[in-house]
């Protein structure tokens, strides 16, 4: 396995077991303010000094590659690292945004259980599950 199938793999399997921690702690008050730190911020946190490390890896890895077209896109994400540099901006950014949906909701009074799908939802599509709360 590469480096950045490495870090895949450990952050994809990382962000699975802080999502289900982020559902837990709609029905665990007592450890919740430290699941929310976790979630909110130590792990994005993490995310991102990986997604620096490799983006700083692979930075001129894929000549003609950038954020100008799609065909840079396409081209940028064909490096293996900078690509899992990306899928670590998602899980980052869409644990952040979970946890603010967990937060805001329980502020608000919502059920507990109607949260759930909102999370999931963000957990899978991202924006949607935003939208739906």
């Amino acid at each position: 396995m590469t480096h950045p199938e490495l870090i895949f793999t450990a952050a994809s399997g990382v962000a699975a077991m802080t999502w289900l921690s982020l559902v837990a702690s709609l029905f665990a008050a007592k450890f919740r303010p430290w699941i929310w730190l976790a979630t909110g911020i130590v792990i994005p946190a993490s995310f991102a000094i990986a997604y620096i490390m490799l983006l700083a890896s692979g930075w001129g890895a894929s000549p003609g590659g950038g954020f100008g077209s799609i065909g840079e896109v396409r081209t940028l994400f064909a490096n293996d690292a900078a690509l899992t540099a990306g899928w670590l901006h998602y899980l980052a950014f869409d644990l952040f945004v979970g946890t603010w949906i967990a937060r805001e909701g329980l502020d608000k009074g919502v059920m507990r259980i109607l949260l759930i799908p909102c999370l999931l939802l963000t957990f899978i599509f991202g924006p949607e599950g935003r939208l739906m709360c």
